[in-house]
């Protein structure tokens, strides 16, 4: 069944043999264009897979409410002046210190809080989610998804691509379809396509077209200075170039000419106003950061001192102290570890991965009624192999085979050890 809902969409190409495909007009460029998903699957396409998404790319920001009603405000401010204004269009920043932003069909669209801080006004923002607002608006990700269909037989070319991801081998099936969406590189024609309709919906909107030269010229000299950073994040699936830039002077050059730009702002102070939680707050990040790379490092008491630097900046994080949670776990101070999993849940009660880890660290101590109902929790924010097998191995431990059997199901759809641990014990039970 979890099936049938996740690829319900996904319409086999052997129906265009049946004629159910058809021909229509790009709401964006007006081209015609072979198109086998509709605009309601294309919007419940995105809405199935937002929230997943979200999770399994650090989660939603909220240490700062004002600064993420912001980004929606000017968002929606392009949105209005984009072809297709009618999409159920969400903004969303992502706790992630990694530059990038990204939009599923649908319009629905992320920039992390690690893009914010590297931008100057309110101006390059709304480049930045102009630029966004094409991808969805243009259906470049729908249009991706129905060239997997053709090229797969019905079986989508953008299923588990998750391998360059942290949590890759975690995800059940479903669980990533966008992770797998957002990851993959747009083409050139995507990319000028997203930067000149862009370019037009935000100086419509009253920003002034000069960031999007500004900010792109930006993206250029980073591309050429190699930083990972980057090239991990934006330049992954956005690709600059000189060729972009001078595209963007053009659109802007003519714009300016049709539209006069009398009224067009940059929005450097309001920009400064709002990001000025993220900008003084930006070395208890930078700690967080080192913090989990030292995990990477299998250094926990590095780690470790980091958090308690980066809480003793700024506590109302909530991810400054799960990774103290996690540095903390890892040198085998169980209850310590819960009590910061504690905090940070106390904080942001939405993420997926604070759950996680303290569901397991309460089955490891013995409290399985409490481990039972953060891995519940967990899995219905994001399911993950680790929750299921666990939940299973609870179930089966209980006497609940069937239970235990839909549990290590899900988790067995993935790959690497849980899921291998999963297909081990589904075939214990069913072979017994």
């Amino acid at each position: 069944m979890q099936g049938r809902q996740v690829w319900r969409w996904l319409i086999p190409v052997a129906l265009l043999a049946l004629g159910l495909s058809g021909c229509g007009v790009n709401p964006v460029t007006g081209e015609r264009e072979f198109r086998l998903i509709s605009e309601s699957e294309e919007i419940a396409m995105g809405e199935q897979h937002y929230e997943p998404t979200l999770q399994s790319m650090g989660g939603r920001y909220n240490a700062d409410s004002e600064l993420v009603a912001y980004v929606d405000e000017v968002g929606q401010r392009v949105a209005a002046e984009s072809h297709r204004p009618g999409l159920p269009y969400e903004f969303v920043v992502l706790n992630d210190g990694t530059p990038n932003a990204w939009a599923l069909p649908g319009g629905k669209i992320a920039i992390n809080r690690g893009l914010l801080t590297e931008m100057e006004n309110e101006a390059e923002l709304a480049a930045v989610l102009g630029h966004e607002i094409v991808h969805s608006a243009a259906r470049h990700g729908a249009q991706r998804v129905e060239r997997g269909m053709i090229m797969q037989a019905g079986v989508a070319a953008v299923g588990l691509a998750t391998q360059d991801h942290d949590f890759s081998g975690l995800l059940v099936a479903g669980a990533s379809v966008g992770v797998g969406l957002i990851s993959q590189r747009y083409s050139r024609e995507a990319e000028l396509e997203a930067d000149y309709y862009g370019t037009r919906y935000m100086a419509k909107a009253g920003y002034d077209p000069e960031a999007a030269v500004t900010l792109q010229e930006k993206f250029v000299r980073l591309a050429g200075d190699r930083e990972p950073s980057w090239l991990e994040g934006l330049f992954a699936s956005h690709p600059p170039s000189r060729e972009r830039v001078q595209a963007n002077r053009e659109t802007a050059r003519v714009l300016r000419e049709e539209l006069g730009g009398e009224d067009w702002t940059l929005g450097g102070e309001r920009y400064a106003r709002h990001i000025r939680v993220l900008e003084e707050n930006s070395e208890a990040y930078a700690r967080h950061d080192e913090a989990q790379q030292a995990l990477r490092a299998k250094e926990p008491r590095r780690a470790l001192e980091l958090a308690d630097a980066a809480i003793d900046a700024y506590p109302e994080e909530a991810a400054f102290h799960a990774v103290r949670g996690q540095a903390l776990a890892r040198l085998g101070e169980k209850d310590q570890a819960i009590t910061a999993f504690d905090a940070a849940i106390e904080r942001n009660d939405g993420y997926f991965s604070y759950h996680l880890d303290r569901g397991l660290l309460h089955r490891v101590r013995g409290d399985d009624e409490r481990a039972r109902e953060d891995l519940v929790r967990s899995a219905r924010l994001l399911p993950t192999a680790p929750a299921h097998l666990a939940l299973g191995e609870m179930a089966e431990a209980d006497g609940a085979r069937d239970a235990a059997i839909a549990n290590y199901e899900k988790a067995a759809s993935a790959e690497g050890f849980y899921g291998e641990r999963a297909r081990e014990a589904l075939s214990r039970l069913q072979d017994g």
